[in-house]
């Protein structure tokens, strides 16, 4: 044990780098992303915060279920299944506009707050590639946070039904309607293509233009993001009288193609066959945004391998 122990505090650092240098890179690449997971708790803390609160609001209201639940029974059957799954649409819709603010915010400090702070040099110390670095990153708001956002989202409605099944049957009212208008599962499957198609592909360049100017900015990261692009459209509504780039822009954050009809129809379960995933995937839009997210993406990379602390 002794020799064994001498011979491991002997070694040169050139030995214990070749042999930190055969850890497989799926296994760097999964502990990269626990370190994101480690430094950024917002990922997971905000979402949840917002379940929390909207959780205790429908527990605060459940003393006027009962009376919302006649309310609700005397309209007619296609204005009643609104009224009673228009709060868990609420519930879907609030968790994912928190976790797009969520996923811009790490985008843009991902790369900079690491230069900040200098941990970038300890980072790079370690037998983890600039690319794999920018990949895992990057794979935080296209990945991580939808399917994060997906699993959130389905307990906090399940809760809430719950919750409101008891609060019936405490008021001597069965929960059998309820629970025929709430289809669950059907509204989960709508919530998950929303997010892998919208919040993961669609957004994707978006990420990825905000993980560039977070290894390039020096400061003010946000402004960096903004201006460029906000100079485009006025230069072009000056030059040309056109708004075609603010339109594109306007199109990115909104859905866009195909991703688009499903926040027109909401997150009704009536509406679920009005998803369209197979031209979703074949619109131009969609890989027109993956490969500039590419093109990004490998900016990013050979910036973090240039740049120093700042």
């Amino acid at each position: 044990m002794n020799t064994e122990s001498t011979a491991l505090h002997e070694s040169s650092p050139a030995t214990r780098a070749v042999a930190l240098a055969e850890i497989p890179a799926a296994r760097r690449f999964y502990w990269s992303l626990r370190r994101e997971l480690w430094e950024n708790r917002s990922i997971y803390l905000a979402p949840v915060a917002v379940a929390a609160l909207i959780l205790m609001g429908s527990l605060i209201g459940a003393r006027h279920l009962a009376v919302g639940v006649r309310a609700a029974q005397a309209l007619g059957a296609v204005e009643q299944h609104k009224a009673i799954v228009r709060p868990y649409s609420f519930v879907a819709f609030a968790l994912m506009a928190t976790t797009f603010v969520v996923a811009v915010l790490y985008s843009l400090d991902a790369l900079h707050s690491e230069r900040r702070d200098r941990s970038i040099l300890f980072w790079k110390s370690l037998p983890v590639s600039d690319r794999l670095t920018v990949l895992a990153k990057a794979s935080v708001p296209i990945v991580v946070i939808p399917l994060l956002t997906f699993a959130i989202t389905v307990i906090t409605m399940l809760v809430m039904l719950l919750l409101s099944s008891a609060v019936l049957l405490g008021t001597g009212q069965g929960a059998t309607t309820l629970w025929a208008q709430v289809p669950l599962v059907q509204m989960s499957l709508m919530v998950l293509y929303h997010l892998v198609a919208v919040h993961g592909l669609w957004y994707a360049p978006i990420y990825g233009w905000l993980l560039l100017v977070s290894s390039w900015a020096r400061r003010t990261a946000f402004l960096w993001a903004v201006l460029p692009l906000l100079a485009i459209v006025v230069v072009e509504k000056i030059a040309f009288n056109t708004s075609s780039f603010a339109a594109m822009l306007a199109n990115r954050i909104s859905g866009g193609m195909g991703a688009g009809e499903v926040t027109k129809a909401g997150l009704a379960a009536d509406q679920l066959m009005q998803m369209t995933p197979g031209g979703f995937l074949s619109s131009p839009g969609l890989w027109i945004g993956l490969a500039l997210a590419t093109a990004f993406l490998a900016a990013a990379v050979r910036l973090r391998r240039v740049r120093g602390p700042l």
